[in-house]
């Protein structure tokens, strides 16, 4: 579904993301982990479309990222980790404002709104303005824009900030819904409990290199994921790992605006997901 091979991405001489490879199959929940400026948003935003990058190669359901903006983009959500909606709609507006976007017809759209909007407890708060909208509010009403046109793949930033503890269960239950019908997620999270709950898959990435990878059992063996995490980023020496044989990680040693100009309002990628 997510086939990421030899991505690299700079910023002057540094390397963000340093030959990084990852494949994520349909029907998985693949979990990323890494400290903080270790290039997670960065493969994230690349991985969409809305980031350019140095060398590699993204494809999407068999489309390339650089080549096949458009037919990555139609099978696939982004949900970032701090929404920016356009504030000037209402709730409604900006959720058929994104399936006109998708060309969801109006008896689907009025399913799927009423299914994940009543789910998260905002369906009666939807002919507000989403300016007047809190946080929490504005991540659930990107959630259930994301979810309208039933993308094969959904990429998130953080997806639980921001979320009370009953919409971070209903939402882990839509994603593990979601790859049971034979979608895919790739999320970024900090929240290690979860991610070894919830994760088919992990990553681990340090400094731009992927130092880990494979199943839950393969990357943690006996101990606790945030163990293994702690003793890998406190080792400054570790050769990235191949845990599976659909993750490949980075081939070298130590830690260390959109891909294609074509449609990124066109589908909502700039900025993250339908934002200005």
């Amino acid at each position: 579904m997510l086939k990421i091979e030899h991505l690299t991405k700079r910023y002057g001489e540094k390397a963000a993301v340093d030959d990084l490879s990852l494949h994520i199959q349909p029907g998985e929940i693949y979990g990323f982990i890494g400290h903080n400026g270790a290039g997670k948003t960065t493969t994230l935003k690349a991985a969409t479309g809305i980031m350019q990058f140095d060398a590699g190669e993204i494809h999407i359901d068999g489309h390339s990222i650089k080549s096949e903006p458009l037919a990555c983009k139609r099978v696939l959500a982004y949900i970032p980790d701090n929404p920016d909606l356009y504030e000037f709609m209402t709730g409604i507006q900006y959720l058929n404002f994104i399936a006109d976007i998708f060309g969801v017809d109006p008896d689907t759209r009025g399913r799927r709104i009423h299914q994940y909007a009543s789910a998260f407890e905002i369906e009666g708060s939807l002919a507000m303005p989403v300016s007047s909208f809190s946080h929490g509010m504005k991540q659930k009403l990107a959630v259930t824009a994301a979810l309208i046109h039933e993308p094969k793949l959904i990429i998130m930033d953080e997806p639980f900030v921001g979320l009370d503890p009953v919409a971070s269960h209903l939402l882990k239950g839509f994603m593990r819904e979601i790859c049971d019908n034979g979608g895919a997620i790739f999320f970024s999270t900090h929240v290690l409990e979860v991610a070894e709950k919830l994760c088919d898959k992990v990553a681990i990435i340090k400094a731009g290199r992927l130092i880990k990878s494979g199943t839950m059992d393969e990357v943690k063996g006996d101990e606790s994921l945030e163990d293994v995490f702690l003793e890998l980023a406190n080792e400054p020496d570790i050769v990235p790992q191949n845990m599976d044989s659909t993750s490949t990680g980075s081939r070298g040693g130590l830690f260390g605006r959109s891909a294609n100009n074509d449609g990124p309002e066109l589908l909502g990628q700039r900025k993250g997901l339908f934002r200005r």
